[in-house]
């Protein structure tokens, strides 16, 4: 069947069964293969997107629920006030050692931000629960996301 999504604000066509993992139709259909198949089970958060603004495990979502909504991936997140802002402190603070999951991690720092734009380390805590890093930067993800909100609130996100 045909769906149309809104990927990264850009309408496109896609042919696949209305149950397939969106995971699978950004990478293999579109071509978009910055979001990462870690478990296919949402367990890991390398597949995270947005979708109208939520972090979403594309691994699990069936592509007919996409339809109508927004679906922003690390390819378009950049456009972002919030995404600008945390692949700017990824970068600064050196997050990434493997890099594998960092897609992921940056989506739902994204998002946290987007939503909550001063984090506690709680709130932090709370956003990125669910999104391994093997290589176990767990503490420069955090200085990341402190560098984003900081940035944010002095408006230099971009």
């Amino acid at each position: 069947m045909t769906y149309k999504l809104n990927v990264n604000g850009t309408v496109q066509s896609v042919d696949v069964d209305g149950d397939t993992p969106l995971l699978w139709v950004l990478r293999d259909v579109l071509g978009m293969t910055g979001t990462k198949f870690g478990c296919g089970q949402a367990l890991c958060g390398a597949c995270t997107v947005h979708v109208n603004g939520a972090q979403t495990r594309s691994c699990v979502t069936p592509v007919e629920s996409a339809v109508g909504k927004a679906i922003t991936t690390i390819e378009g997140v950049g456009k972002t006030a919030a995404g600008a802002a945390v692949q700017k402190a990824w970068l600064d603070a050196q997050v990434p050692q493997c890099g594998y999951c960092q897609s992921g991690q940056i989506m739902a720092a994204s998002a946290l931000l987007a939503a909550n734009p001063k984090p506690s380390d709680r709130d932090i805590d709370d956003a990125m629960v669910g999104n391994i890093c093997r290589c176990g930067t767990y503490i420069r993800i955090r200085q990341g996301i402190k560098q984003a909100a900081q940035a944010l609130a002095k408006g230099s996100g971009s």
